[in-house]
């Protein structure tokens, strides 16, 4: 079957539908997409909700690789703030996944993904570790819908410590559900020739009382949630383009803003921030 490109949300989600990490855009596909390494910086880094870095700016770093036409890819996202004082929050991301999709163009033509994730915090010793897994499955119908570029996407997850003695509290085991709408569709481009891609993105987020934080603060942790509430949490609507210049690089500006339904996940109401993201893909 096809590759299912996955570009960077945010990617994020990603859009920003998987909290501007790279975890797969559902929108596009394309024949001769294998791989991809990065650049994210975005000006605040929230993710499923939460702030991370207390809204300070973040640099992402981002690689992805699908294994040849079987629909099996590996994935690594670093992330770090930008100012001092966070180094125990520095977080990395290991993937693996396998996409495809089903029905070809008829209109339940379905697109999933399933993944494994594992989130390490290289900064803390053993005894410290706030180390997570996940499992997730993402649905996307590219076709089920009127409007042209119009597509809704489910993504289900679960999380949990990876370790039995972990100090991050008991909701650190649960579930996600998010609901995605993005809409695609193009402008005339910098040259009579060229047409730019606009995509707008939104979802609402139902967290079923799971946290990412510590249950007190500690480390470079300062704000933390250990009981979020079993509720519709959070919805986010973003804005991003890609420009394609020479050499298979690819520049995606974005900005993001967050409505917070619950102050269980995030103590502000609203968030928003700016995402630039600097890819070469082959």
């Amino acid at each position: 079957m096809r590759h299912i490109a996955f570009a960077a949300a945010i990617v994020a989600m990603t859009t920003p539908a998987f909290g501007q990490d790279w975890q797969g855009d559902l929108m596009e596909v394309a024949q001769n997409f294998h791989g991809m390494i990065g650049v994210t910086w975005d000006s605040q880094y929230i993710w499923r909700g939460f702030d991370i870095y207390d809204d300070e700016s973040a640099i992402h770093l981002l690689a992805d690789i699908s294994l040849s036409d079987s629909g099996f890819g590996l994935s690594v996202a670093g992330h770090r703030a930008t100012s001092g004082g966070f180094e125990d929050c520095e977080r990395w991301d290991y993937t693996a996944y396998y996409q495809n999709d089903l029905f070809g163009r008829e209109p339940f033509a379905t697109r999933f993904r399933f993944g494994w994730v594992y989130y390490d915090y290289p900064e803390l010793n053993e005894d410290e570790s706030l180390n997570l897994q996940e499992g997730h499955l993402l649905l996307s119908w590219p076709n089920i819908l009127p409007v042209k570029g119009l597509c809704p996407t489910y993504e289900l997850i679960k999380m949990w410590p990876a370790h039995s003695d972990s100090p991050l509290p008991d909701s650190a085991s649960a579930w996600l559900h998010v609901f995605m709408l993005d809409y695609g569709f193009s402008l005339p481009g910098i040259s009579p020739k060229t047409r730019t891609v606009v995509k707008l993105h939104s979802e609402i987020v139902y967290n079923d009382g799971l946290t990412i934080t510590p249950a007190r603060p500690r480390n470079d942790w300062r704000v933390v949630y250990p009981n979020p509430d079993h509720d519709w949490s959070h919805a986010v609507f973003g804005v991003s383009t890609d420009l394609e210049f020479i050499c298979n690089l690819v520049f995606t500006p974005a900005i993001y803003y967050q409505a917070t339904l619950n102050n269980t996940i995030n103590e502000d109401d609203e968030e928003f921030w700016a995402s630039l993201n600097l890819r070469f893909v082959f």
